[in-house]
């Protein structure tokens, strides 16, 4: 949780629980679940869900946006999933209720559950909320290999959503696009990093990369990863690539 993130794809991260059960094989060595070892936020990983301290952060960075006029992007949430079915539904409903109060904040909501999304929206009061889908919301899915974005996939091209878009990190293996619409809006490619890190290969990234050239979607490559992830950095064949979709300004 941090107003000025290290990761190259938001500006900040909140989280507004933590505690998560692992899913599938972009789980397996989870940086969360390792951090928790170590720093205990939860008792034990995949059995618990706690809610954290930390809700006005988001309302302290809304009003330094709105006053400098610029946009921020908050990743939520990097410890949890917001569409976790083991998560309270009064929690997900304050969310909701934060989101909306912060309207000069885009919010990146990314899970490994899409199949959770279209039940967990916000309830549909326009005099309240506004109509879906809300402009401050990125909806987005992890999809580690082939499999994972044939299954999840479908499910976030059901939802109407302001962007769309993909988190394969960590790349596990190849991965084709639908070139049906509605494409996804945005892709990122990440290698694993840490000591039990997985291979990540160079033609992999290329394939995505070009991919989304062909069909004009944004594409951001975060980093090869490695035990050294800084140190690996993030080039392809010479080349930083970290784009970002086209959104509405303030």
């Amino acid at each position: 949780m941090a107003e000025q993130s290290a990761i190259s794809w938001t500006n900040s991260t909140f989280n507004p629980w933590i505690g998560c059960t692992k899913v599938s094989p972009g789980c397996d060595h989870c940086y969360a679940a390792r951090d928790n070892e170590r720093r205990k936020w939860v008792s034990a990983w995949g059995a618990e869900r706690r809610r954290t301290k930390t809700w006005g952060d988001p309302i302290r960075w809304n009003k330094k946006a709105k006053a400098e006029g610029v946009r921020r992007r908050v990743f939520c949430a990097s410890l949890a999933d917001v569409f976790d079915n083991q998560v309270p539904p009064e929690w997900r409903a304050d969310l909701w209720e934060l989101i909306a109060q912060c309207d000069s904040l885009d919010w990146l909501l990314l899970t490994k559950r899409p199949q959770n999304i279209a039940k967990m929206l916000p309830p549909t009061d326009p005099m309240r909320f506004g109509t879906w889908p809300w402009r401050n919301v990125w909806l987005g899915t992890t999809a580690e290999n082939q499999a994972e974005y044939d299954r999840r996939w479908p499910y976030l091209a059901s939802v109407n959503a302001s962007v769309r878009f993909l988190s394969c990190e960590p790349l596990l293996g190849p991965i084709t696009l639908d070139k049906t619409r509605p494409y996804t809006d945005w892709v990122i490619t990440g290698g694993e990093s840490g000591p039990e890190h997985r291979h990540i290969d160079p033609d992999w990234v290329r394939s995505l990369r070009d991919q989304c050239a062909d069909m004009d979607i944004a594409f951001h490559h975060k980093q090869w990863g490695g035990n050294r992830p800084k140190e690996n950095g993030c080039l392809i064949d010479g080349v930083e690539y970290k784009n970002f979709p086209e959104t509405f300004s303030l």
